[in-house]
């Protein structure tokens, strides 16, 4: 099988940027690993709404996997540390208690599909981790396994700036 796997944040997008950025990618399942997908701050990619725009918009299929998203309590302590070190370890800790990655079904057919969270970049947010966790258990198995992060260019400029 061959898989390319997406990580997208909502937060810092337009929903043209949005859903361009999945669809430009060939996206066809996004699977939201948010805990709440439903804060007032989510916008368009707030439950139930974005199931809908995925579907409507680009024909893009929609799953939700709060398993794999950090508990409240692990948000809280790195807000307040600013830790990213501390807040992996647990992260990564918190997976392993959890099962992952044998708990989350990938399409068999392989193809491409996205991992959400809100973070504007992958650099310090839990997609990253799950991408990769992900990543090298499938490249176990023997699949061909491509991550990608969809950014705006100018998420992409502030990484090349180091901010």
């Amino acid at each position: 099988m061959e898989l390319t796997l997406c990580t997208i944040g909502f937060a810092g997008k337009t929903a043209e940027q949005f859903f361009s950025l999945l669809t430009q990618a060939g996206v066809r399942r996004v699977l939201d690993i948010r805990e709440n997908r439903g804060g007032q701050l989510s916008g368009f990619a707030k439950h139930p709404d974005l199931a809908f725009f995925l579907q409507r918009l680009a024909g893009i299929g929609y799953a939700h996997e709060p398993r794999l998203a950090p508990t409240p309590e692990m948000r809280k302590a790195y807000r307040a540390s600013k830790d990213w070190p501390q807040y992996e370890a647990a992260f990564l800790a918190l997976m392993c208690d959890r099962g992952f990655p044998g708990a989350v079904e990938v399409p068999a057919e392989g193809g491409t599909m996205a991992l959400l969270c809100s973070e504007p970049g992958p650099e310090k947010c839990h997609r990253r981790l799950v991408a990769e966790i992900l990543a090298e258990d499938l490249r176990s198995k023997g699949h061909t396994v491509q991550v990608r992060h969809l950014v705006t260019e100018k998420t992409a400029s502030k990484k090349r700036r180091g901010e």
